[in-house]
């Protein structure tokens, strides 16, 4: 059974796709909204890191920057030519030929 895929390297091609570039761009900027927010939280130039508010609202950013890595990694690890042929396997794009 050969299958052919034409498509370049996945982390490249991934990008491409306007759904996961949009959701990449999301996390990104909520990323950044969460730094402003800690950043008032423990007091902006008075930078209080002892508090307990100023804590979590770090552990926000934290798990909020951990979930755009996991997102990557899954982005980077699927195929979306793979993906696409489980939904939708009698496609001209999907054919399996046997010698």
């Amino acid at each position: 059974m050969i299958k052919i895929k034409t498509l370049k390297s996945f982390s490249v091609r991934a990008m491409k796709f306007k759904g996961t570039q949009m959701k990449d761009e999301q996390l990104s900027e909520l990323i950044e909204k969460k730094v402003q927010e800690a950043t008032q939280v423990c007091g902006g130039e008075n930078y209080n890191p002892i508090t307990d508010e100023c804590k979590v609202a770090w552990d926000e950013v934290e798990e909020i920057s951990q979930a755009k890595a996991d997102f990557r990694m899954k982005v980077e690890k699927e195929d979306p030519l793979e993906s696409f042929c489980n939904e939708n396997p009698e496609t001209d794009e999907c054919r399996v030929y046997e010698d």
